[in-house]
């Protein structure tokens, strides 16, 4: 399976292909609007400003397998994250990260980059990387905060 195989469906079931992602950098993130990390909506938002332009692409996917703190509907969680977090990145419809409905995109990132903790994702806002190339490029903590992103991001969009 490769990266441009996959595919999730937006907060209203619209899908979204991977493969419209080829050439790009892409930046996929479990998310949670009633977190005590949800700050790092607004860094998440000030990368997706400032180089989608140049081929990054950000994708939040709500999760709520940590603590119940994505307990609304898609529409509602998509509403939160625009009105309260200025959010303007692809949100997904609501996902599984862990266990046995992990979300294929969850299942394919954790096979390949797994963590010093074993393949599951910790918590909320676990970041991966993925390169131009469809290939993932690294995996960050949740407390890693999205400015400490920039330089790898900046890297890989030289490369493309």
């Amino acid at each position: 399976m490769d990266f441009y195989d996959l595919n999730v469906n937006t907060p209203g079931g619209r899908a979204i292909p991977f493969s419209d992602f080829k050439g790009k950098v892409v930046l996929v993130v479990n998310t949670a609007t009633q977190c005590g990390l949800t700050p790092q909506f607004e860094g998440l938002e000030k990368l997706h400003n400032t180089y989608k332009d140049k081929g990054l692409v950000v994708l939040g996917f709500p999760c709520n397998q940590f603590g119940g703190q994505e307990p609304v509907s898609n529409a509602e969680m998509e509403s939160t994250c625009q009105v309260n977090h200025g959010v303007t990145f692809q949100l997904t419809e609501k996902v599984d990260v862990n266990g046995s409905n992990t979300h294929e995109v969850f299942r394919y990132l954790k096979k390949k980059k797994g963590s010093i903790l074993g393949s599951g994702i910790k918590w909320n806002f676990t970041k991966f990387l993925i390169d131009a190339e469809g290939k993932p490029y690294k995996r960050y903590a949740p407390t890693t905060r999205p400015e400490k992103l920039e330089d790898d991001i900046k890297n890989l969009l030289k490369k493309k």
